[in-house]
């Protein structure tokens, strides 16, 4: 096969879809007798015509079908130093308007009066802070569709949280990567289908299926990484709090992931947990790293919701009363998984034999599989991008939710009469 019709064919595979894994792309394109230089080779190219982009997410390369704009796209690029705007601008590169903005006070006129498509937001800026500017901008009505994508070298332990809190769409820490820069804001602004979600655009469960699959026939290890007390947090605080803990994780997952250079994999299994698989060593590495984030985040998390601390060396008296967060692993035994996906592809009607193509399992089974069947927390992704949160209004959820608030009444009235 020649090298354009192979791009076309991959054109074609992609835009069936709207996205498609490389391994993929590869096992499809590889029985029309490519190579996988060529492939490679016509991949490269099609990026370059600006008709794919692709993103490493997760540990998978993706390739996403990109669509054709009938005017150019508005890109604020708002960075004090000057070098750094610059090299911004070239990351970026070309295909897109883009405006550059030095400070906060003349980036929020621009952003006001001429309304971009996207920010490259810097945070440490004179005027006014990238911070603020971002939850402008997302509280406005007119703004609030404004794609943020936060780019900084500020404490990232307190700031990534307060920009997703705030509704920033990504958080990338300085020095960034030019490519990683370049392909979030293609697939952001151009991406065919529905709006690109880094959350929801982890691997899906074909993808978490494959991973599995490919761990039971090896010495992989496969685990679960949950968001402990997110039912209650979320109870407490609103559906919008847990999302923002849950778009918190993704995001420190995805970094962690990138560390190991792809010995290990991880999903979103559209509740308050993960799975993850790969060598265990990379896996313990991942979620060493996780922990630790998190749990330096958590003091700011809290904060955010009212309970701050008394000065002076005394104790915060909410300690005992606030929701409690934390992230849990666990590692789920072999001979546990191979019983249960023997039960579920016994019900499908299909030998549970290893290395046959069984196909894709949905949410439901892998999430009873795994382990992780008791929903406290269930998400469900919205047509038009983005995600809802539900919580399982049980006895005992709905017995902490009235203590939390109870509680927190309580010694918010005490806090005031000091």
């Amino acid at each position: 096969m020649d090298l354009e019709s192979l791009k076309s064919n991959l054109v074609s595979l992609i835009n069936d879809k709207q996205q498609m894994t490389y391994n993929d792309l590869y096992k499809s394109a590889s029985e029309y007798g490519a190579t996988e230089e060529d492939i490679k080779k016509a991949l490269q190219d099609l990026e370059k015509m600006g008709a794919i982009a692709s993103r490493r997410s997760g540990g998978v390369l993706t390739y996403y079908i990109l669509q054709e704009e009938p005017q150019l796209r508005k890109i604020l690029i708002v960075e004090d130093d000057k070098n750094i705007n610059k090299l911004m601008t070239l990351s970026v590169g070309k295909g897109f308007e883009i405006r550059n903005a030095f400070d906060g006070n003349e980036a929020l006129k621009m952003i006001r009066s001429e309304k971009p498509d996207l920010i490259i937001l810097d945070l440490m800026l004179p005027g006014v802070d990238g911070l603020e500017i971002c939850q402008t901008v997302k509280k406005d009505p007119s703004l609030k569709d404004i794609i943020v994508i936060i780019v900084s070298a500020m404490d990232a332990t307190s700031n990534r949280f307060k920009g997703i809190k705030y509704g920033a769409d990504y958080y990338i820490k300085k020095p960034f990567d030019p490519e990683e820069l370049r392909s979030l804001v293609t697939i952001f602004l151009k991406k065919k289908g529905r709006r690109f979600d880094p959350l929801i655009d982890l691997p899906n469960e074909d993808k978490i299926s494959e991973a599995v699959e490919k761990a039971l026939q090896s010495d992989y290890e496969i685990g679960r990484i949950k968001v402990n007390g997110l039912a209650g947090f979320a109870m407490t605080f609103g559906a919008n709090a847990g999302i923002t803990i849950l778009r918190l994780v993704s995001q420190l997952l995805q970094d962690k992931v990138k560390e190991v250079k792809g010995e290990a994999f991880v999903g979103f299994l559209d509740s308050d947990d993960f799975i993850i698989a790969g060598r265990s060593d990379a896996i313990k590495k991942v979620v060493e790293g996780l922990k630790e984030e998190f749990e330096a985040v958590l003091p700011f998390i809290y904060q955010s919701e009212g309970y701050k601390p008394i000065e002076l060396g005394i104790e915060d008296i909410y300690d005992a009363e606030k929701p409690s967060l934390s992230i849990g692993y666990t590692v789920i035994e072999r001979k546990a998984l191979m019983e249960k996906r023997a039960e579920i592809l016994k019900n499908k009607g299909k030998e549970p034999s290893l290395g046959k193509d069984i196909g894709s399992y949905t949410y439901e089974e892998l999430r009873r599989m795994l382990g992780s069947d008791n929903l406290d927390i269930t998400i469900t992704r919205d047509p038009n991008g983005g995600v809802k949160l539900s919580v399982g209004k049980s006895p005992d959820n709905l017995k902490k939710e009235k203590e939390y608030k109870e509680d927190k009444e309580d010694k918010d009235e005490k806090l005031d009469s000091i």
